[in-house]
Parts: C-alpha cells; sequence; structure tokens
C-alpha cells in the first residue's frame, strides 16, 4: 500500500518584484516615490538616480545626476516633491523633482556640516531640515532661508536620527550606543535625556508618533523597543539577526516591526502581543540553584572543598546558575529571543508551547541590506545593498 503522500503547508514569505542594478558603488538610500512606479536612489558613486516604470515591466533610470561628492543620505518629501542629499563633503543640496520625475532643478546648498552628513531629515510642517554628521554635530536649519537655526554636539558619530512633530523632540542614536533625546525650538534646543540600552553601536532608529514608541538597532544584532510614551522607563528586547541590524521601519495599520540586516535578514516582527522585559542579571557568588561556588568563591571553595564553576544567567528570571542547573535551552519569543538561549532546569519545566510559539517570520533577501523603505499603502518594501543592488519586495504575504 502507498504511504499517503502529506502536502506541505504553504510559506509565506515576500515577494520580489524587481532588481534594479548599474551603480558603480554601494546604494545608500533608495526610496519608494508614492502613487508613482518610481524609486529615488543616492549612491556612493556621486550619483543621484530616478527610476521609473517602463511599458516592458523594468525600471530605468528617467533622471541620471552626478553631484561633486559621493551621496550619503537623503530625505524626500512627496507632498512638495523637494529632494534633500547628504554628501560626503558635508553640504546638504536640495531639488525639487518635476512632476513626471524627469527632471530634477537646484534650489539651494546647506553647508551644513564639517564633514560627512550621516542622516537627513526634512519637517515640511516647520519648514526645518535636521540633519547630522561625522563631526558629531546634530544641527537643524530653516528650509525657506537656508540659515542654521541651532546645533548640538552628540557624544559619538551619529547614525540614527528620527523626529516627533507634535512634541518638536528629536531621538539621535550614535555610534557610542547612546540615544539622546533633544526638546527643539525654533532657534535653541534643551536636553530632555539620554539612554543607553545596546551594548554595541546604534545603526538605525524608528519612530511610531501613534504608539509612541521608539525602535533601535545596533551593532550588537539587537532591537530595543523604548516606550516613551508610557513614562515608566519601559525596554524590551528583540533578538532575530545573527549580523548588525541595519535598518528599521513600522508599519503601524498592522503593528509590525521589519528590521534588516547585515547577515540579508528581513525579520517582520508582531508587535501586537503582550511581550515583557528581560530580567536584570542577579549577582551571586554561588549558583542560585544547588549553591556550587563559583571559581572566584575561594573561601567557599575552602570550606566545602568543593572545585568553583563558571557562572551563567537564565535568560528568563536572570538568576546566577551553573551549567549544571542550565543544561536546557529554549525560545522565549515574548520576551524577544526567538532563538533558543540558555535558561535554568526549573524555567525550562516552566515554559509552555504557547509561550514558545514563535512572534516573528525570518525571510533571506540575499543581499547585505544597509537600507530601507517601506511603503505601507501598497505593501512594497525597498532593500538597498552592500552589492550595489536595489531590490523591490511585496511584503503582503508578511505584512498583513
Amino acid at each position: 500500500m502507498a504511504a499517503e503522500i502529506q502536502p506541505k503547508p504553504l510559506t509565506r514569505k515576500p515577494i520580489l518584484l524587481q532588481r534594479m542594478e548599474g551603480s558603480q558603488e554601494v546604494v545608500n538610500m533608495a526610496v519608494i516615490v508614492p502613487k508613482e512606479e518610481g524609486v529615488i536612489s543616492v549612491s556612493e558613486d556621486r550619483t543621484v538616480r530616478v527610476w521609473l516604470k517602463r511599458d516592458s515591466g523594468q525600471y530605468w533610470p528617467s533622471i541620471y545626476h552626478a553631484m561633486p561628492s559621493p551621496c550619503s543620505c537623503m530625505s524626500f518629501n512627496p507632498e512638495t516633491r523637494r529632494l534633500s542629499i547628504g554628501l560626503d563633503n558635508g553640504t546638504i543640496s536640495e531639488f525639487i523633482l518635476s512632476e513626471d520625475y524627469n527632471k530634477m532643478t537646484p534650489v539651494k546648498n546647506y553647508q551644513a556640516h564639517q564633514s560627512r552628513v550621516t542622516m537627513i531629515l526634512f519637517v515640511l510642517e516647520l519648514e526645518w531640515v535636521l540633519s547630522t554628521g561625522q563631526d558629531k554635530q546634530f544641527a537643524w536649519h530653516c528650509s525657506e532661508s537656508g540659515q542654521r537655526l541651532g546645533g548640538y554636539r552628540t557624544s559619538a558619530v551619529a547614525s540614527g536620527l528620527q523626529f516627533d512633530v507634535e512634541t518638536r523632540h528629536v531621538f539621535i542614536g550614535d555610534h557610542s550606543g547612546q540615544v539622546t533625546i533633544l526638546k527643539l525650538e525654533q532657534e535653541n534646543c534643551t536636553l530632555v535625556t539620554t539612554f543607553r540600552g545596546h551594548t554595541g553601536g546604534v545603526t538605525a532608529l524608528c519612530w511610531d508618533p501613534v504608539q509612541r514608541v521608539l525602535f533601535s538597532g545596533s551593532s550588537d544584532h539587537s532591537v530595543i523597543m523604548w516606550d516613551i510614551g508610557g513614562r515608566k522607563g519601559t525596554a524590551i528586547e528583540l533578538q532575530g539577526h545573527n549580523d548588525k541590524v541595519q535598518a528599521l521601519s513600522y508599519a503601524q495599520h498592522t503593528r509590525q516591526l521589519i528590521s534588516c540586516g547585515g547577515d540579508g535578514g528581513i525579520v517582520v516582527w508582531n508587535m501586537d502581543v503582550a511581550r515583557q522585559e528581560t530580567p536584570e542579571w542577579l549577582d551571586s557568588d554561588s549558583c542560585q540553584k544547588c549553591d556550587q561556588p563559583f571559581f572566584w568563591n575561594f573561601k567557599q571553595m575552602w570550606d566545602s572543598k568543593k572545585i568553583g564553576l563558571r557562572q551563567h544567567h537564565c535568560r528568563k528570571c536572570g538568576k546566577a546558575v551553573c551549567g549544571k542547573c542550565s543544561s536546557k535551552r529554549s525560545s522565549i519569543p515574548l520576551m524577544g529571543f526567538e532563538f533558543e538561549v540558555r535558561v535554568c532546569d526549573s524555567c525550562h519545566e516552566a515554559i509552555t508551547d504557547e509561550e514558545r510559539a514563535p512572534t516573528a517570520t525570518f525571510h533571506d533577501s540575499k543581499h547585505n541590506i544597509v537600507h530601507v523603505h517601506f511603503d505601507a499603502t501598497r505593501g512594497w518594501l525597498l532593500t538597498s545593498g552592500t552589492d550595489k543592488v536595489i531590490k523591490l519586495w511585496d511584503m503582503t504575504p508578511v505584512v498583513s
């Protein structure tokens, strides 16, 4: 009798719609043009390109513009078609794109920084251009007059920049792992607070103005969700990458976070679940389960005539335990541990199958992602990679 063949469950994954190639160097940033079949990209090869979809179905540049210096970042405002481009020489160049996206007209230049511009944000409501640079300066300019309104020196080179229009708070993440919150006025700023949770530098920030939470990605492979609006100091850690997190985007309508990394991974996190903070690691001179001394506890080792053991920590309860009392591994998705981590034996028994249910999906982009842009109306994701390729994905199978 033939064995019954069980159909394989359908795997929901992003659909690759388009590959855009032609850049001679890394594409540092690219964005989807809303309501158009178009993409704008800036590259280390000094080019600005506007890609439009042709009748053949392929995307080809309708604009190919060479800048005087490598293009490090950009900000595009669809309502005004204003394109602000940060350059390696510290200049921000502003252009207006034509309605058919076949021409770009220069408007003005800002001498914003002494060295490479790392991030730009154009705020239409206030007519401000916010920027950070490798000179460790945060600056903001009036986009109407071009005048510099103010600045603030950061503790390290900034690599993440977000702004809340309602409260005029700016969030700056830097290479030291610190996030700085400033309150901006017309010509001055006030330091609100700084906080640190990563063991590596901050590589990306993403702000959700509705839930009032800030997401930070880091070179330590983790993402942290900071509950700014809750005012309780809650920080939720998310572990789902095998390399540094390079880019973040948040889908407000479905409450899903998209994180992309140097490992090529696209991780889609369900943030509409009751997540838990990871516990503080407890200090102890002996195992908090079997009382065996750790190797530095000479007195107890001598008194009990026992060999000192290496200290570990349970990721669920935070207790200091020996290897024998923490021989099991488990995923704890609600604590952000999508991969299996060390837990003590009693916590392992207490974790239910329901608590092990994944809260994220994992997808391979097959390139080292440096930047992403998500178009929520169409469910499209644009990824730029170190391989000089731009990829356009349909995310509706996984972001819904």
